[in-house]
């Protein structure tokens, strides 16, 4: 493996009483892509918020580049190189298009400034196209577009994806993969959580299943494809 850039180990997590993850590690190597897979419920966003701070694990230990952020705030460990576009999309409906992705403008943890605003705006046209518009006036794919937008312009070292494409029609689904494609040529690592399995496994390098907050599969995603069976008993509905 490449250097590695995310090295959680031991990850127990809890939402008060309920033990959610069971002793989960993850690598993220530079410019590696892994997909995270498992069906509702089994751990995959808690685990992509114990990792990026916004939830404490009771136990394991998460390093970054090597250093400790196990108990490092969210704000923390955006800044040292990781961007998050979550589920829900989350962006500031009040605030326009130009102003949504302004206000995340900074460099990178090594100071890069490869993804500028008019880098954003030719990898999203509709965004150049409604630059003016509210956040709030966009459609659900535009507005998806804006959230990794706005991430890309944090400069970021890996870029973790929950359910990219929920909610999306197929062509607009389309769209967000050819983006995630072109970021991941460009050398960000990502981590993609989605439930359209093939379109997943077909951007990755590696792939881990969860069930019930254990790691249960880890391995090649061309391996995975190969193993059909393992992808039904564990993913199928």
């Amino acid at each position: 493996m490449s250097e590695l850039l995310v090295e959680a180990t031991g990850l127990h997590t809890y939402y008060g009483s309920s033990h959610i993850l069971q002793g989960v590690g993850l690598r993220i190597g530079r410019a590696e892509s892994i997909g995270l897979m498992g069906r509702n419920g089994m751990g995959k966003t808690t685990l992509l918020r114990t990792i990026i701070g916004l939830v404490r694990a009771r136990e394991g230990r998460v390093l970054i580049r090597g250093r400790d952020a196990t108990r490092a705030p969210a704000h923390r460990i955006a800044r040292m190189g990781i961007a998050y576009v979550p589920e829900g999309r989350g962006i500031f409906p009040n605030l326009s298009v130009w102003e949504n992705l302004v206000m995340a403008a900074r460099a990178g943890s090594d100071g890069r400034r490869d993804w500028t605003q008019e880098r954003v705006l030719e990898t999203f046209p509709r965004l150049a196209e409604r630059i003016r518009h509210a956040g709030g006036q966009l459609s659900g794919g535009e507005q998806q577009m804006l959230t990794i937008g706005r991430a890309l312009m944090t400069n970021p070292d890996l870029l973790i994806l929950d359910e990219a494409t929920e909610g999306l029609a197929p062509k607009i689904a389309r769209e967000i993969w050819g983006i995630v494609r072109a970021v991941r040529a460009s050398g960000i690592a990502t981590v993609i959580v989605d439930k359209n399995f093939a379109a997943v496994n077909a951007i990755t390098d590696r792939d881990l299943i969860l069930v019930k907050g254990e790691v249960v599969y880890e391995g090649e995603a061309a391996d995975l494809r190969a193993k059909p069976a393992i992808h039904q008993r564990y993913l199928g509905v």
